[in-house]
């Protein structure tokens, strides 16, 4: 089977099944309550599992983070927890008063079928040979060798692999055991360090926790009884060994059938090694006491011994890799296509310029047409819920909001009705016919308005400038986020580019305000037909004045008050009156031709930026003296490089557990297919 093809859920649940993998049988329970040693023939079904797991965890996948099953052994200071790991291991761990175990040391015990054991250990990346004798040396060393001579603690762990004939297949996390107080030397926050990192280790759901107790103190005050039900509140993942039996047998029986602590897969109580006694000699003792001492014998053998408590770790060590390995080989899966996709979403690695310019020359060619898109043809698919992005919409608002604040800032007021142009025609008057409207008062009134919006074009084009460069710099980035090593020249670029039509589009406005301060001309039949109407209320008007309304109503104007201009002879009154009306009719076609040159001189300084000077404007920045030229393009950027480099090692690393993961997986197949019975 290739590696490609590693089954995942039920399917590789059920065929682990079928060859015994997810649960003890009454064979298995019979083979190890008859077994002399610590391990029973059950562990060869679980061997290959466990070395795969072991493996992988050598490969250090859960930094991928996957996690993996693993028997977590906490417990108090002084708890017995060391005794309980020799015991089960047949050597020697490091002793001493404080806390020995200074880092997390991953017991890989292995049944080795030669009388001669093999030790060693892992750390650093190398691999120390060692031997029964001189192990807790070898383990003293490297812990100083990890976190320093004085008593601090690490999270760096040290792997130690135990080869025995008699020593269960188990692998199992020791972490340090738990104080409260530092004694001299430890760190004042050495109970917070530590329990970092039993919470560290504990709160996978994968993890098994074995929780060493002290058959001498009360199990509910037990530090390392709260850590484990902070994150296995039922006990259902965790398994509890009261050791130092034989100094508190009294009330021993009550305490682990009453359970006030929630120990989900039980307990099992032993007798610690004492003094210089060989396992074997330990193990005899502590068979003697549960059979002979008066409390102590009343405990369900079942519950009792190192031999029970190396049988039990081997069970629910199955049962957990049975349960955990097909949502393992899910993930590793599932991480692996995610990484893979990842990779090849990074930007291809320019290695010459053909390459480069190929490269450059689709991202000038995708933004122009993401450009034309929104900023020409009105299309917004690129950013469907953005309305920011809707840019022919947008741009038709600022237009709309430009001919309304003209159209505010030039309303007649209805104070005063009059009083301007009479002024200004009482200064332009002259020897000349009767009734002659002097052309300089037209053009004194006209200008006086002229500049009076001369202001609102001028920042309706640097308020469009200032959008469209927001998201000229949207688009570039977005189409050359491949290449960061790009985008500050093209942010650059967009930015000059703009500012220089912006200044443009400020002098051609201003020139367009200028030239209607100059004359009064137009050619629009509307003005005529305006002024008609407006005209044909001169009548009415000048015969109401006569009657002394105070106010009359004037169309286009309102209703205005005309008190004031009883002091004025009637012709100087329609002269005025004639010239207001001029004013409104032409001031109609001065703001709708204003609104109309803003309007076609956007859209074509638009399509000039986007088809013609924009990517001028981008190569001569690139190629330029700060630019740095189309070989910048082969320059990658140290966050992709940093990206690139952990996407292929993560890539690296879980093609290696998968294959790891697939020579298991076809072991189990091939023993599904021809019904081979359960040991490998």
């Amino acid at each position: 089977m290739s590696q490609d093809s590693v089954p995942s859920g039920t399917s590789l649940e059920n065929k682990m099944a079928r060859l015994g993998l997810g649960s003890s049988t009454d064979e298995d329970a019979e083979l190890m309550s008859e077994s002399t040693p610590l391990y029973a023939t059950y562990n060869d079904r679980i061997r290959p599992l466990l070395d795969t797991v072991d493996k992988l965890r050598q490969l250090k996948v859960m930094k991928e983070g996957i996690e993996l099953p693993t028997i977590v052994v906490v417990g108090d200071q002084s708890s017995g927890k060391s005794s309980v790991l020799e015991s089960l291991a047949g050597i020697s761990l490091p002793r001493g008063i404080g806390i020995c175990t200074r880092v997390p040391l991953v017991m890989r015990l292995q049944q080795h079928s030669s009388p001669d054991p093999e030790l060693h250990l892992e750390y650093n990346n190398k691999e120390v040979p060692t031997d029964e004798a001189h192990v807790a040396q070898a383990i003293e060393e490297a812990t100083k060798e990890i976190a320093g001579d004085s008593k601090g603690i690490s999270h760096t762990p040290i792997t130690l692999v135990v080869k025995k004939k008699s020593v269960p297949d188990l692998t199992m996390v020791d972490l340090p055991g738990i104080t409260r107080v530092p004694v001299r030397g430890q760190p004042e926050d050495i109970y917070e360090q530590i329990s970092n990192i039993i919470m560290e280790y504990i709160t996978p759901k994968e993890s098994i926790i074995l929780n060493v107790l002290s058959a001498t103190v009360d199990f509910p005050t037990c530090e390392s009884i709260r850590m484990s039900q902070r994150v296995d509140r039922t006990g259902e993942r965790t398994l509890a060994v009261v050791t130092k039996a034989d100094q508190a047998p009294q009330g021993l029986l009550e305490k682990v059938t009453a359970d006030d602590v929630n120990i989900g897969l039980g307990y099992v109580c032993v007798k610690n090694r004492i003094g210089e006694e060989s396992y074997e000699e330990a193990r005899k003792e502590e068979m003697k006491l549960f059979e002979s001492h008066p409390l102590l014998s009343k405990i369900d053998k079942s519950i009792v011994g190192i031999p029970i408590l190396a049988q039990k770790l081997v069970q629910i060590q199955a049962s957990s890799l049975a349960k955990c390995l097909p949502d393992i080989v899910r993930k590793i899966n599932d991480k692996l296509s995610f990484n893979v996709s990842e990779l090849n979403r990074l930007p291809k690695h320019l290695s010459n310029v053909a390459d480069a310019m190929t490269a450059f020359m689709q991202i000038i060619g995708s933004s122009k047409e993401s450009l034309k898109k929104i900023l020409i043809r009105g299309e917004f698919d690129e950013y469907p819920d953005e309305k920011d992005m809707h840019c022919t919409a947008r741009m038709a608002d600022f237009l709309n909001g430009c001919s309304q604040e003209l159209d505010r800032s030039s309303r007649d007021s209805a104070k005063k009705f009059l009083m301007e142009e009479i002024k200004v025609l009482e200064e332009a008057k002259g020897i000349e016919l009767p009734n002659f409207l002097p052309r300089t008062a037209f053009l004194g009134i006209l200008q006086s308005r002229v500049k009076q919006i001369s202001n609102t074009p001028v920042e309706f084009v640097e308020k469009v400038w200032n959008y469209i460069e927001n998201v000229v710099v949207r688009v570039l980035t977005f189409h050359s986020e491949s290449y960061p090593q790009l985008q500050s020249c093209t942010r650059r670029a967009a930015q000059n580019l703009i500012s220089k039509m912006k200044n443009q589009s400020v002098d051609r406005v201003t020139e367009i305000t200028e030239m209607e301060k100059l004359t009064d001309y137009t050619c629009n039949p509307d003005y005529m037909s305006k002024w008609t109407k407006l005209m044909a209320q001169r009548p009415s008007f000048m015969d109401n004045l006569k009657r002394n309304h105070s106010k009359l109503k004037i169309e286009d104007v309102g209703e205005v008050e005309v008190e004031h201009l009883r002091d004025y002879n009637l012709a100087m009154l329609e002269k005025a009156f004639d010239m207001r009306m001029r004013i409104i009719a032409y001031w109609e076609i001065v703001l709708q031709r204003l609104v109309d040159n803003l309007a076609l001189h956007l859209v074509f300084s638009v399509q000039n930026l986007v088809n013609r000077e924009m990517e001028k404007e981008i190569v001569n920045e690139l190629m330029g003296p700060s630019g740095g030229g189309i070989e910048r393009l082969l320059e990658e950027s140290p966050s992709v490089a940093i990206k690139r480099e952990r996407f292929n090692q993560s890539i690296k690393l879980l093609r290696e557990c998968k294959e790891v993961l697939g020579n298991i997986m076809d072991r189990i197949e091939a023993a599904t297919i021809h019904h081979v019975d359960v040991s490998f």
